[in-house]
């Protein structure tokens, strides 16, 4: 019997974790798409931004996980459109063929329509753009030596995060432990107390899902480490030297790090715009499939699945997109031994809880009956994370940098690495050159 094909478009939480569920199926042959080689661990990407772990221990080369495999296949493509009529994903390698397609692409950064503030300010929703931080942050501090105002040196060290949920708060947190710890060692011969660490969000609390304490606890941390926290400010523009807010305020500042809002990567083709939900996510039924279609799933934060605990949707979480892959394997186990659709297991999230660092010894937690901060809470949040990462050589290593910075309150990573003349870049068909700045990803 001639195995059903079964496409994933994305390698991120849910993707990675359904196709190795459906690893050595024998009812189904499993084509992984993603745009990298490797599985990103995006709760970490701050601290690859400010030099605390490689970007190597927190990316897994897809293929490793795979080798071996009767049945999963990986391509390193992009996708250009879905062709729903026809049963075929159309990327830059060519079109793959598809019995059931799952879409577990992610969402990318929201700049929300703001062309200006999307070329100039730095976001973090990939490990490129991860080291494009640190990279950024690095240079930063060295082109200080060189400002010949006051006013240029001001722009220099005003450094400005937007957005006050779990990303902007530990990497608001992380980059003042630096300006602490770290900045005045490298650079002994520079006054950072004219560095300023901003922090905007819009809503009246930072990680605003979060309880009562989190709020408290988390504007009380980052207060205390000297960032400077607005709340219910609204950035309208940014010129790249100067930030202005709905109210009338500005900063000063060439360093502008967006992380105020997420959307979903939509590919062409898979429904109307019409029918996606608030945030760009594609709306599904208990069983994660795509609503008015036959053979379609979405998700992780690409999918809003309404159920009675969850009514406007689930939380874009990975813990979220790691529990919908499980059930959506369970139910294509079922579908191979050709159960019908209604003994398909329907989804439902329990809650574990939530939980974000803001430097050492100070974190908040939130549990399903409680919530607790502090030194606890710390331990608490590096364990979960460190269970998290996929191979035991990643564990370690992400270990060792921890107990390194723990004891030192320092790190060896701050590398500046930049592009040869020869960017050679590829390009999902083979190799090409690229224009000099082409994208921020090959910035200084």
């Amino acid at each position: 019997m001639e195995k059903k094909k079964i496409v994933i478009l994305g390698a991120g939480f849910a993707g990675l974790k359904l196709a190795r569920k459906l690893n050595n199926n024998p009812h189904f042959s499993v084509t992984l798409i993603d745009r990298y080689n490797y599985h990103q661990f995006q709760p970490l990407f701050y601290q690859v931004a400010t030099a605390g772990i490689n970007a190597s221990d927190i990316s897994f080369p897809i293929r490793k996980v795979f080798q071996g495999s009767k049945n999963v296949s990986v391509r390193l493509a992009e996708v250009t459109a879905i062709k729903k009529e026809a049963n075929i994903v159309e990327t830059t390698i060519g079109d793959f063929s598809y019995d059931y397609l799952v879409i577990a692409m992610g969402c990318t950064t929201n700049f929300f329509g703001n062309k200006q503030i999307e070329e100039l300010s730095f976001p973090m929703k990939s490990t490129n753009e991860a080291l494009t931080l640190k990279n950024r942050l690095l240079t930063n501090f060295e082109s200080a030596y060189s400002a010949e105002s006051e006013e240029e040196l001001e722009e220099i060290l005003n450094i400005v995060v937007v957005g006050g949920g779990p990303t902007g708060v530990e990497l608001s947190g992380a980059i003042a432990h630096m300006k602490k710890h770290i900045l005045p060692k490298d650079y002994p011969d520079l006054d950072f107390s004219k560095l300023n660490i901003y922090l905007i969000e819009g809503s009246p609390n930072l990680l605003g899902p979060m309880s009562d304490l989190a709020h408290k606890k988390s504007h009380e941390y980052l207060t205390n480490m000297g960032v400077h926290i607005w709340t219910e400010g609204r950035v309208t523009d940014y010129d790249g030297k100067t930030i202005s807010l709905a109210d009338g305020r500005t900063i000063k500042t060439k360093n502008l790090i967006w992380s105020a809002g997420v959307t979903g990567n939509i590919p062409e083709g898979a429904v109307s715009q019409e029918e996606l939900q608030r945030g760009n996510r594609f709306k599904v039924d208990r069983t994660s499939k795509i609503i008015g279609t036959d053979n379609i799933y979405a998700i992780g934060d690409i999918s809003c699945m309404e159920t009675p605990k969850y009514p406007h949707g689930h939380p874009q979480l990975a813990r979220v997109a790691g529990d919908q892959a499980m059930n959506l394997a369970k139910n294509f186990n079922k579908i191979g031994q050709g159960l019908s659709e209604d003994k398909l297991a329907l989804f439902e999230y329990q809650d574990p809880g939530s939980m974000a660092t803001i430097g050492k010894h100070k974190a908040v937690v939130d549990l399903p009956k409680f919530s607790f901060s502090g030194r606890l809470a710390w331990f608490t949040w590096m364990f979960l994370h460190l269970m998290l990462i996929l191979t035991v050589r990643n564990k370690l290593a992400i270990f060792f940098n921890w107990a390194q910075n723990y004891f030192t309150n320092d790190s060896s990573l701050r590398i500046i690495v930049r592009p040869t003349k020869k960017d050679f870049r590829f390009n999902l068909k083979g190799y090409r050159r690229f224009p000099k700045n082409r994208d921020k990803e090959i910035e200084a």
